[in-house]
């Protein structure tokens, strides 16, 4: 599955890719995404083995980054970080769609030294200090990643695309989805269309059922996509992409990851 590449968040917030492994999902929730009235709202981050099910790590907040309708960076309110998730509330009051994201970015090495095999992981700008000089068959990645949801006050808005990485672009507004209705996004790679790229949505709850019931798309040419939700509920996107975009001059390889929490309301 697509959503493997999730595990590759650390509970420190540092953003690697390793081999995949036991799948884990990589989420922030926030108590309302729909609101009538100003009001304040609590949102859960973590990663966990269940969707929105706190079993595994919290997810730190160390980037999180607020942005509210008017383009302006909002701070996060009473952050805390416990054993099982992180959680902070946030005052909605501004008509329009708040984004709200943990962005990291970091790197992934793996080398020899003295004929042993060694791997690090961490932030780009500690690479060059933290592997040996007399390292040898040195390889490094740079990973890229967003998690995010968005939440609105009255009248729905757009806000600015980050042009960096992968992420969301409506078509349909993602606080405007219904059960039984089809709903169509873009997928932006640098703020460019992302074709040929596979999305997969998840409803929340896997701890009680027997399959994820996971639905999957691919991106066209414009890099849209579209999912008809079966129920109402709380949904999890993700997707993924590699290609040779480094900024780390050592890395050879960028990973990108993306992942969403979506609510959808019944009819």
């Amino acid at each position: 599955m697509q959503h493997s590449l999730a595990a590759a968040v650390l509970a420190a917030g540092v953003l690697i890719l390793p081999m995949p492994a036991k799948a884990h999902n990589v989420w922030l929730l926030p108590s309302s995404t729909v609101l009538a009235k100003a009001e304040t709202i609590t949102v859960d981050a973590a990663v966990s083995n269940d969707l929105f099910f706190f079993n595994h790590v919290p997810l730190a907040l160390d980037n999180l980054h607020i942005l509210g309708p008017d383009g302006q960076r909002l701070p996060a309110e009473r952050p805390h970080r416990g054993k099982l998730r992180s959680v902070f509330d946030l005052s909605v009051a501004q008509p329009g769609t708040y984004r709200l994201a943990v962005i990291n970015r970091g790197v992934f090495a793996s080398y020899k030294l003295k004929g042993e095999n060694k791997r690090w992981r961490g932030a780009p700008e500690a690479l060059a200090r933290e592997i040996p000089a007399e390292a040898t068959e040195l390889l490094v990645t740079e990973s890229l990643g967003r998690v995010e949801t968005w939440v609105t006050l009255g009248k729905p808005s757009v806000p600015p695309p980050a042009a960096q990485g992968l992420e969301l672009r409506p078509v349909t507004h993602p606080n405007d989805l219904v059960s039984g209705e089809s709903a169509r996004f873009a997928l932006l790679l640098d703020g460019q269309p992302a074709s040929g790229v596979e999305v997969s949505a998840i409803r929340g709850g896997t701890r009680y059922r027997d399959r994820p019931e996971e639905m999957t798309a691919t991106t066209d040419a414009r890099g849209e996509f579209a999912f008809t939700w079966p129920q109402p509920g709380m949904y999890w996107l993700e997707a993924s992409a590699k290609d040779g975009k480094v900024s780390v001059p050592a890395a050879k390889e960028r990973r990108l990851m993306y992942t969403v929490t979506l609510e959808v309301m019944p009819q």
